[in-house]
């Protein structure tokens, strides 16, 4: 089991930046980012294993960055170059086993997720 508490979310104008954070009670092979705005589906967004391999959607490449911490398990997600598309719940979650891939349906541990919103 672990347990994931996700911090640092906030609203932000369009442009700007932000960084989210998990703590995990201990550490998991695979560790990454979803989020789900109102109405949609849940995407993956970043994920990231225990070697710092990571992978992103094709939609936040280049803007945000996924990293860990494994001295802490905490997980952080840098946001920049924020659109007002990526406003949504952002979740935390984690999968002990190879391989880590952006499919929610494969992590059985989450967080209770931060809200990050951006205005235009």
């Amino acid at each position: 089991q672990v347990q994931l508490a996700e911090s640092g979310g906030g609203s932000v104008q369009a442009g700007g930046s932000l960084r989210v954070s998990c703590q995990a009670s201990r550490t998991a092979y695979c560790m990454g980012w979803f989020r789900q705005a109102p109405g949609k589906e849940r995407e993956g967004v970043a994920v990231i294993d225990i070697y710092d391999l990571s992978t992103y959607a094709d939609s936040v490449k280049g803007r945000f960055t996924v990293s860990r911490d494994h001295a802490k398990n905490t997980l952080f997600l840098q946001m920049n170059s924020l659109k007002p598309e990526d406003t949504a719940m952002y979740y935390c979650a984690a999968y002990p086993l190879f391989p880590c891939g952006l499919r929610g349906a494969d992590y059985p541990f989450w967080g209770q997720g931060t809200q990050v919103t951006v205005s235009s």
